[in-house]
């Protein structure tokens, strides 16, 4: 039993034996040897799995550092443009500074009464307050209670005690701020307030009886001892019959409280006698 096991095992180990030979002997439609064609084929197959997957591995590496110079790239654009429209808005305020220099430089020239440019350095933010701070002060001559003005009107009042060199000014357009004035076509006579409405000047006591039309400009009377006669205050955006004998007169300044940034001090003040209508 045992010796019929071993021929089978050794017949079995000489028939494979005999088909390698011949498989080695027998070629394949590409001329290669049988054997050899099936392992280069299953070593190709195995290579086009490992290229595949370096390949995959490759390009996902390469799209990702692409990625992210792009993304530095962006961020450094961005930044140059945000340091670009800086500069622009620099060199605007400059312009915008520069021309209102030059239009109060003309203003300066064309009044009689002596004037002292001044820069402002501070706003109050206390609501209401409508309050900002001047760079000239008592050694410059500055007094309470002088006028100071813009290149297109009145913008207020110097008030409390300069510093010898800061002032405060209260803005016309304040609750508490009011100038003598009158209207330059019609002759209407009366004092103009700031107020929280739109728009923020009222002139009251104004007769009924004086045409006043929309559009007419508000100069100041000189009346009240601290505006020189004849500086713009605004222009009559509205008129309203009141209920007694006086028209109810809004007013729109002629300045942009907005946006002081140079002014001009009035240095003297009208005579007691100035301002007859």
């Amino acid at each position: 039993m045992g010796s019929t096991r071993r021929t089978l095992a050794l017949f079995l180990v000489l028939s494979l034996a005999h088909l390698l030979l011949m498989s080695v002997q027998v070629q394949s439609r590409s001329g290669l040897p049988l054997i050899q064609a099936a392992a280069f084929s299953v070593f190709a197959g195995v290579q086009r799995v490992t290229s595949g997957a370096v390949g995959g591995v490759g390009s996902f590496w390469s799209n990702y550092v692409a990625l992210r110079g792009a993304v530095a790239e962006n961020d450094a654009l961005k930044t140059r443009v945000l340091a670009l429209e800086g500069q622009l808005q620099a060199q605007a305020a400059m312009v915008s500074q520069t021309q209102d220099l030059e239009r109060l430089l003309t203003l300066q020239q064309s009044l009689v009464a002596p004037t002292l440019a001044a820069r402002v350095i501070a706003g109050d933010t206390t609501p209401g307050a409508f309050t900002i701070t001047i760079d000239r002060g008592a050694a410059d001559g500055v007094e309470p209670n002088m006028a100071v003005i813009g290149h297109a009107g009145v913008i207020g009042r110097v008030i409390n005690r300069p510093t010898p060199h800061a002032a405060q000014v209260q803005l016309l357009v304040g609750h508490s701020a009011g100038a003598g004035a009158m209207t330059e076509q019609s002759g209407a006579v009366g004092p103009v307030r700031g107020g929280a409405g739109n728009p923020p000047l009222e002139m009251d006591y104004v007769d009924l009886l004086k045409d006043v039309r929309v559009g007419e400009r508000v100069l100041t009377s000189g009346l009240d001892g601290i505006f020189p006669r004849g500086f713009v205050i605004g222009t009559v955006e509205r008129t309203v019959k009141g209920s007694g004998v006086y028209s109810e007169i809004a007013v729109r300044p002629a300045e942009d409280f907005s946006n002081l940034q140079v002014v001009l001090v009035v240095l003297s003040r009208p005579a007691p006698m100035e301002g007859g209508s």
